[in-house]
């Protein structure tokens, strides 16, 4: 079976207030976005978005597209980037790295394939999440609840209004996560990398990483994806954190730059891992433990404490 989807991106005034989404069908869709990004940053977010909500499937995946930078970027010019350290030819940096490392995660391993559509030319799944993505951008334009959609059956996702809801499993997802098929190593289509199989302390690692990510925390619906729905936090101050709250704080935040120093982990069950790592920001250094916990197959971060570093 080929999953079929599209994946768009809008932003108003490119830069200005952006969104993604991607669309199977009404019943099958995300979106999600930024209060200040650009229309690329929107093409890109919903592609990874797509391979990662799916990434717990043993199926191809049909992406209709109507970027060509996206399809250029991931078919012809990433390669070269990675070979480069993220640079172009001319020694620029890339733009939208960040976004580019994370579809380079999620692609591997992966069967897809992209199908250029025209854009705005009636094609009923690029409209689809023509009209979401957009629906994204007028929302964060407007200061209304964003629309993130129902996401992949059997994903946790947060409505915009702050209430967590959990699909039942299908019976092949079921059978999936208790039956996890083997990763297969194989080239890229260029030849150039072996994908190796991430262990569950790095898949860990890099979502601890990815929390701190400036374009992830300004994404509400990548951080409702992220964290476990009884999420809970003591921040720096000592005030106690809820799922709801976070989401929403992260959210109308100035997301800066922050530093990530892992200080060690701990598995503490096969579906518990405990990390510790010392941050350092605009406010100062301040050191973390973060407890996730594993659900339906993905990680997600239950219970996180920050406490400053003394001068």
């Amino acid at each position: 079976m080929t999953i079929v989807a599209a994946a768009d991106g809008s932003a108003l005034g490119n830069p200005g207030p952006a969104g993604w989404a991607w669309y199977v069908d009404d019943d099958t869709w995300a979106a999600g976005g930024w209060p200040h990004g650009t229309n690329n940053q929107g093409e890109l977010m919903a592609v990874v978005d797509l391979l990662e909500s799916t990434a717990h499937l043993d199926e191809d995946l049909r992406i209709l597209c109507d970027s060509q930078y996206v399809i250029n970027a991931v078919t012809k010019w990433m390669p070269g980037w990675k070979r480069k350290g993220w640079r172009k030819a001319d020694g620029s940096p890339v733009l939208n790295r960040e976004l580019l490392e994370r579809l380079d995660r999620a692609t591997q391993g992966r069967r897809y394939t992209f199908e250029w559509v025209k854009g705005h030319a009636g094609h009923d799944l690029n409209e689809a999440a023509d009209v979401r993505a957009r629906g994204v951008a007028t929302a964060y334009q407007n200061g209304d609840p964003i629309p993130i959609g129902p996401g992949w059956p059997g994903v946790v996702r947060a409505e915009a209004n702050g209430e967590v809801i959990e699909a039942e499993p299908t019976a092949a997802e079921q059978k999936a996560v208790a039956e996890p098929a083997p990763t297969s190593v194989e080239l890229d289509l260029f030849g150039l990398d072996s994908l190796v199989e991430e262990s569950d302390t790095e898949v860990v690692e890099r979502l601890e990483r990815e929390l701190l990510e400036p374009g992830v925390r300004a994404d509400a619906s990548r951080v409702a994806a992220l964290l476990h729905p009884d999420f809970e936090e003591i921040g720096r101050s000592g005030r106690l954190w809820g799922h709801d709250a976070m989401v929403q704080a992260l959210a109308s935040e100035q997301p800066s730059s922050v530093d990530f120093e892992l200080l060690g982990s701990e598995r503490l069950s096969p579906e518990t891992i405990l990390l510790t790592a010392r941050t350092t920001d605009a406010r100062g250094s301040a050191l973390r433990s973060s407890l996730w916990l594993r659900v339906n197959g993905r990680w997600r971060l239950r219970f996180h404490q920050g406490t400053p570093e003394a001068e």
